[in-house]
Formats: C-alpha cells, structure tokens, sequence
C-alpha cells in the first residue's frame, strides 16, 4: 500500500499585539484580559493591520523559498462557531502573501529510530501556500459547561499549507520538526505545541499502487505533540490499510486522536466540501509587498541547513554533530561560542554532546539553567591540550563545574588537580614501580604489549592521579627497553 499525507500547519506568530487590534499576545494571562471590542466582533469595531505580523509572514516565506506575491488581500471566512463572534474569520483565500517553497528535511528531524532507515535522504516537501490570518477564541469544555477565553481572539496565524508529498509517519514527524527549527531560527514563532503555538490537522489517505488515483482522504485532528502526529499516523494508516485489504471501501471523514486509547475516533463524515463563501473584507486594503520585503530582507537568519554546512567545514566536526548541535538554537550558539576560542572544537562538540546534555538530562534542566560559560568549556578543553590534566581529571573538573559554576582553573588551582608533567618525578615513580613489579616488566619485554597498560595504571596511581599519562607512557618504554 501506498501512503499520501499533507499537513495543514497553523503557527502563531511572535508579535506582541495581535493582528487587527493593539491587544498584547500573552500566553498565560487570566482569562479575558487581554480583548477589545475587535476582539469581540462588537458593531461598529474595524479592523487595523499589524505590520510586524505581515513582515514576520514574509520572512517566514523567505526562509521556506516561497513566491512573495507583489500583492496580497484580506479576506472573511464566513462560519459560526461559538469561539468567532463575528461568524466569520479574517483569512486570505485567492490571494495570499506566500507561494510555493519547501521543507528540507535532514537525518536529525527524524524519530532516531528511524534515522538509519531513511527512505529518501535529503528529501524536500513541498509547499502550496502560506497565508496569515487570525486566530479564533479558545473553548474550555467542563462536564455540564463551556467556557471561552477570547485572550487568544485575533493572534496572527500563519497558515502552512504542504503538497501530498509525505510518505509516511515518520516523514511527516521530519517535516514538523524541520518546520519547526526554521520557524525558531528566524525568531518568528516559539512553535510551542504545548502552548498551542504550533498546531496541525493531518490528511491521510491510502492506496494499492501508484497507477490508482489519491485515495480516500481522511482527516485527523485533537494533535497535541509531534510524536503524537507520529503516532496517530501509525495507527491510521493500519486501520486504512486492514480496511482496503479486506475488501472494504473507506469514507472521507474527519477523526479525532485519543492519544490515551492510541486510537482515531470518528468525529463527523464530510459528504461535501464546505462552503465559506469567502469574499474580500471591505474593510481592509489589498497590500504591496515591495515594502515588506525591503524591511525584512536583512533579518534573514543562517538557517539549519547552511549552518550544518557551516559547521562541517569551519570546525572539522562529522555532519551527525554538526546536524545534533545545528537542531537546537541556543546549543548552536552555546558551540560556537566555546569552538571559536578553542584550540580542538572537535572536543568542545565532544563535550557538549555526550557530557553536557547527558549531565543537563540527568538533572531534568534546560541548557539555560547550565552555571558556567562557553568559555568556561573551552577553557577546560584547553587546560586537557596543554596537558595541565588529564582526560580523567577533565571528568571530575567538569563535574564540579557543572555544579558550582566555577571556572576550570580556579577549580583545579583548589583541588590541587594540576597533571605533573616533569620527566624528573615521573621516571622516579616509574622506577618504583618496575621495582615492585618485576612480573609483568618482564612480560612486557617478552613482548606481551598489554603489561605496558598495566605498569602505566600503577605509575597514575602511585601518582595519585596526577601524572601526565602520555609522559608514563613514553618514560616506560623507555625504561623497559634498556638492556
């Protein structure tokens, strides 16, 4: 069976009044506070357009390659639904500001279980369009009550609409998270799912062979999370798949995700498309873009893409880092940070990859509750390339700073954790240690190289830690190979 899915992504963007009215956007704020009679849909409130929305709608455009159109309108959804006073939502239908583009998707936005058995690398989903428009209401449902928060009324929403070009779950769990990271990037939207900042309805539809025409498509809604999309396509694309196989025939419908039961749910059966009835708002201007596109080509960001790029070529480190560190903003800028001052940025990625994120997981923290500095970081990578300590020490260094937010060399001036790298006192712990194990010395010389290990372990132990392992090392062959 063949899978087609398209997703219909709303975002809301980071401005901080809302599209048609001065009201903040505040996420959190009590019930009710932050509405005004445009809010409300009340007579006579006429709508004013938030240019800071209309820039961030083309920046996003430009990040994701797509068409500027030269010019764009406004136009009412008509519907009633209880969360839209006016019974019709401000949109854009046959004009909108954004065309085309696409999502790139990389090895890092798909589920790591999945990122070894990539279908298409490097694939691209398309996009139809991106269209801005408001936000509605938000309904809280009690057991024999609903209740409406209108704070949310009117928040600019970017509507991202893709091609059929989603081959499976975890594809569509690729783009989201692609789609995401660019979004952040370009400072647009937080794309907070838990917020409700980044919100998506999914159309499904399954079919025998390339040769048939698109299948049934079903739409699902009630998804909170990316991997709950993952999820819900998993389950639906069995149940459709059972279905055609068996000999049955499929509706279109639109489900819900029950994420507790893992299981869609019907909700309603669409028999025919909806009609809108859409027709430009009059009051609102069509607008030219030329302006817009003025202000916002110099707040184009390095997006993911070229700064993975980036990163494999400036510090030498492998695209798997380069893609892990690349994903997340702040990770990336806390790199650069701490490579750009280091003698080795391959070990500062090292660091941050398998002891920074291992200790800030460990703890349940973020990497804004990290206590010390990039600086810090390279600091210590550099105290490791001098020989100052060893990789050994590094470990417990690190775990005091993590702890206290002390430097590297103010800890190890106070633990007294300073690597003794003269050849003088080190040949004489070598020395004592030949005396006291002639057994494996002997070994050694006849050519049993792991006894080597053995006698150098008990020089950094008689040295308490602190002798230079790379001078043990050469001070024994040395030695052992004098006649």
């Amino acid at each position: 069976m063949i899978t087609t899915i398209g997703l219909e992504v709303h975002v809301q963007l980071k401005t901080h009044s809302k599209m048609f009215c001065s009201c903040p956007v505040e996420f959190g704020a009590e019930p009710n506070t932050h509405l005004c009679p445009v809010c409300l849909g009340l007579p006579g409130a006429l709508p004013v357009m938030n240019e800071e929305a209309l820039c961030m709608t083309v920046l996003a455009g430009l990040m994701l390659g797509c068409e500027i159109a030269p010019v764009c309108k406004f136009d009412r959804k008509n519907y009633f639904y209880p969360d839209m006073p006016k019974n019709y939502q401000i949109s854009q239908y046959d004009q909108p500001l954004c065309l085309g583009g696409c999502v790139p998707l990389h090895e890092q936005a798909y589920p790591k279980d999945a990122q070894k058995s990539i279908a298409i690398a490097d694939k691209r989903i398309r996009l139809t369009r991106i269209h801005l428009e408001e936000d509605v209401a938000k309904s809280f449902h009690f057991e024999t009550s609903t209740a409406i928060d209108f704070n949310r009324a009117g928040t600019p929403l970017l509507e991202i609409v893709s091609e059929p070009d989603i081959a499976s779950a975890e594809e569509a769990f690729a783009y989201l998270t692609a789609l995401k990271q660019i979004l952040i990037y370009g400072n647009v939207s937080n794309a907070d799912m838990e917020k409700g900042q980044l919100r998506c309805d999914v159309n499904v539809s399954v079919r025998s062979s390339d040769s048939d025409p698109l299948g049934t498509k079903i739409e699902i809604k009630n998804l909170n999370s990316i991997s709950g999309v993952r999820r819900a396509l998993i389950f639906e694309i069995q149940r459709q798949t059972e279905i055609l196989e068996s000999g049955g025939r499929l509706q279109q419908e639109t489900r819900r995700w029950d994420d507790t039961r893992g299981e869609t749910q019907l909700m309603r059966i669409k028999e025919h498309a909806h009609d809108y009835r859409y027709f430009p708002d009059p009051d609102l201007m069509p607008i030219q873009t030329a302006s817009l596109l003025d202000k916002v080509c110099h707040q184009m960001p390095e997006l993911p893409e070229a700064k993975r790029s980036r990163f494999i070529q400036q510090y030498g480190i492998s695209p798997y880092d380069a893609g892990v560190l690349a994903n997340d903003l702040e990770l990336s800028r806390f790199f650069e940070c701490a490579a750009d001052q280091a003698a080795k940025p391959k070990a500062v990625a090292n660091w941050i990859l398998n002891d920074l994120l291992s200790a800030l997981s460990a703890a349940s923290l973020g990497l804004v509750d990290c206590k010390f500095s990039p600086q810090s970081l390279s600091e210590l990578v550099d105290l490791i390339e001098k020989g100052t300590i060893s990789g050994r020490q590094a470990k417990e260094v690190f775990s005091e700073m993590f702890e206290s937010g002390k430097s590297p060399g103010v800890i190890v001036k106070e633990k007294g954790l300073q690597q003794v790298s003269d050849s003088g006192a080190i040949e004489v712990l070598c020395d004592d240690v030949i005396a006291q194990h002639p057994g494996p010395a002997a070994d050694y010389r006849a050519g049993k190289g792991a006894a080597l290990n053995f006698l150098k372990g008990q020089v950094i132990k008689l040295s308490k830690g602190k002798a230079n392992p790379a001078i043990v090392g050469d001070m024994l062959i040395r030695k052992l190979s004098l006649p």
